[in-house]
């Protein structure tokens, strides 16, 4: 069976909903693309170990920066968990341009202006999400 391919947007700030969200779509057998993961290593993540200015000039940040713009442009699915900033907003973009379906999960406090309108379909509840995320990928599989 076809696995689908999953990139979940959103920022450090939400990092143990990106985790546990990572853990719900596995246990269905999804690939899923996780930026936390793709950082444990670097000392990168809602603690850096260095001030952000001089991680960006690192091989780490650019080793993060690929992962996360070709993670967004080749998934099969891309979740936005909101409130996030300007990066998960970036990757939402490319995931768009590329035609890759956008499921945003609301959270109070999303400021998302117009571009919001890239997502496919937004969810409150992450439970409805997930319930989407099998309607999709049954439909992904048949197709495939």
């Amino acid at each position: 069976m076809q696995k689908m391919k999953i990139y979940i947007a959103s920022s450090w700030r939400n990092q143990h909903a990106v985790e546990m969200l990572t853990a719900l779509l596995r246990e269905k057998e999804h690939e899923v693309l996780s930026f936390v993961e793709n950082n444990y290593e670097s000392g990168h993540g809602a603690e850096k170990g260095i001030p952000f200015e001089d991680w960006m000039k690192t091989p780490s940040s650019q080793k993060a920066f690929v992962y996360d713009t070709l993670s967004a442009m080749t998934a099969d699915l891309v979740i936005y968990i909101s409130p996030s900033g300007q990066d998960a907003s970036a990757e939402c973009g490319m995931a768009y341009a590329k035609g890759v379906p956008i499921f945003g999960l609301y959270a109070k406090g999303e400021d998302f202006g117009l571009m919001r309108k890239m997502v496919t379909v937004w969810f409150d509840r992450y439970n409805d999400l997930l319930d989407k995320v099998q309607e999709f990928a049954q439909a992904f599989i048949e197709n495939d």
